[in-house]
């Protein structure tokens, strides 16, 4: 298993970059994998070795777009 997808502190900070990322070129281009990016990161910290890298980062992909979808319509 990949150490580096299992972290939930890295996840934080990708999440934290996609964030400032996002205030820099707003647009609701990146908030939707920065909201994916903070789930992950509660997800790893709960459940540490509960999933593959493949399978984490393919949740990662379905939340991301979740979180993207909803917020369209919201706004």
């Amino acid at each position: 298993m990949d150490t580096m997808v299992s972290i939930w502190w890295v996840w934080l900070s990708a999440a934290i970059a996609l964030a400032v990322l996002e205030v820099l070129a707003p647009g609701f281009i990146f908030i939707g994998f920065a909201i994916g990016a903070l789930i992950m990161a509660a997800i790893i910290a709960i459940f540490p070795t509960a999933m593959t890298a493949p399978a984490t980062l393919a949740l990662f992909t379905g939340l991301s777009l979740v979180a993207w979808i909803v917020l369209k319509r919201a706004f």
